[in-house]
């Protein structure tokens, strides 16, 4: 058995929290690099790297809140993740986090981890298969026969949290899923959605914010049509950095700007945060506001923009290839080596939206479907994409099969479509979080928070409290 170590007790101060702030402790487990191919990895094993607090702990028979990691630091999802800490003591919980194979620490590999083919062990069936053999052992470790594992996540967290549900019930008990696009995974399921709610959110705050924006994209392609002169006036509008010399710099300058569509869209928050970046409250709100404040909707577009990409208003210039990493998720994979593992996971598990038609939604026509996938990714990392294997491997879109699960979605989250939106039988249940965006069920208590959170997060609470007592 791989064996579980502690580290020092670290305290990890929250910002914009109003009621609490929530330590942790560090440990390392060791993983097993590979839990399918023996013949070439045997018991070679990696430091998996997760967070804990046990002060609540009621010994065996209490419960262990177990959080599956996501794309990224572990501390980021801890900081993100109030809602479990808050109900912890009262449920006298075991609470840990442990990181995502790839992401954070957990690197198999080291600095090598994201060469070929040590980046072909990053896979969904790999994570959950992680956190299989680590919850089988921390039970053991201490000695809670009798305790069950309730499992949360966020996103695609959430997925793997309603993953780890359905294929080994005997060990977690029951999840909360939040902001999870589990039917998205089908080939059948919804796909055309994403970018067409990221118009909704923008338009359902201002219609004039909606007509701004579309006239600013149109203005962005009368520009180009006028060649090298149009260019330098786009350029100059835009405050960009790098001169458009080719059709693919201004490609990429439009994937850009819509990229802070989406992250202001998901993240549209009722106060101040810095989950994936430094936003104010409301952004959709503030970002409306920046370019109904312009006549010109291009030079409106530009500060709009600048709501995510120069929050701090320092920035004299956009650097659009150092902001935006181009890749096979057309809502964005980030920067860094978090978004070298997204872009494989991408191409070689998740089936994610399509790109934006300028018909349903407010955006320039960027294409994506399967088959520029399939390009890039042949292009990109030597292999072509299973569409189908996700659905195959869990579950697709019949989930008449599982049980104990809280699927929950906020109305203005853009990812909503994509999950389960209707109760499945009298133990899959969704939850729809009004007024909430990006699994916000799942932060801390805020005063900001509007009333269909705060009733989300007393409903979850009521589930995970009969699946406790039954």
């Amino acid at each position: 058995m791989a064996a579980i170590t502690f580290g020092v007790c670290i305290l990890f101060i929250l910002a914009n929290l109003s009621y609490a702030d929530f330590p942790y402790k560090v440990g390392y487990y060791n993983q097993y690099v590979d839990h399918y191919n023996l013949m070439s990895y045997g018991d070679k094993v990696f430091k998996e790297k997760y967070l804990y607090q046990d002060k609540y702990w009621g010994g065996d028979g209490s419960p262990i809140f177990f959080y599956a990691g996501n794309e990224g630091p572990i501390e980021s999802f801890w900081t993100a993740t109030g809602f479990v800490h808050e109900i912890a003591p009262e449920f006298k919980a075991y609470v840990v986090f442990p990181e995502h194979r790839f992401y954070g620490e957990s690197l198999p590999f080291g600095n090598k981890s994201f060469e070929q083919p040590n980046l072909g062990l990053l896979s969904v069936a790999q994570a959950v298969a992680d956190f299989t053999v680590f919850l089988t052992d921390l039970k053991a470790y201490l000695k809670a026969p009798n305790s069950k594992i309730i499992a949360f996540g966020g996103s695609y967290g959430g997925m793997l949290a309603a993953y780890i549900r359905y294929k080994h019930p005997n060990l977690v008990y029951g999840a909360l899923a939040a902001s999870a696009p589990v039917l998205m995974q089908d080939p059948k399921g919804p796909h055309d959605f994403f970018f067409k709610h990221v118009t909704k959110d923008f338009r359902d705050y201002n219609e004039k914010c909606y007509q701004q924006v579309k006239s600013a994209f149109a203005q962005q392609i009368e520009l180009a049509m006028q060649g090298p002169s149009g260019l330098d006036v786009l350029v100059k509008k835009m405050r960009l950095c790098d001169k458009i010399t080719q059709d693919w710099d201004f490609r990429l300058m439009q994937m850009w700007a819509r990229n802070a569509f989406v992250l202001m869209a998901m993240l549209d928050y009722p106060y101040e945060t810095s989950f994936l970046g430094p936003l104010p409250g409301n952004p959709v709100k503030v970002a409306c506001d920046t370019i109904m404040a312009q006549e010109d909707p291009l030079i409106g577009l530009s500060k709009l923009v600048g709501v995510w990409y120069n929050s701090t208003g320092s920035e004299q210039c956009y650097n659009v290839s150092r902001e935006f990493y181009y890749c096979a998720d057309p809502t964005g994979c980030g920067n860094g080596p978090d978004a070298i593992a997204w872009n494989y996971q991408a191409c070689s598990d998740l089936f994610l939206p399509s790109g934006s038609d300028n018909v349903t939604d407010m955006f320039p026509e960027l294409v994506w479907n399967t088959d520029i996938r399939r390009e890039y990714c042949q292009k990109t990392f030597n292999i072509t994409p299973r569409i189908a294997w996700d659905a195959e491997e869990f579950m697709g879109l019949d989930l008449s099969f599982a049980s104990n699960i809280i699927f929950s979605n906020g109305n203005l989250d853009p990812w909503m479509d994509g999950g389960v939106l209707k109760d499945v039988s009298s133990s899959v249940v969704a939850i729809m979080v009004e007024g909430g965006a990006h699994h916000l069920d799942l932060r801390a208590s805020n005063k900001l928070d509007p009333p269909g959170v705060v009733k989300a997060r007393e409903q979850e609470k009521k589930i995970i409290r009969y699946w406790l007592n039954n």
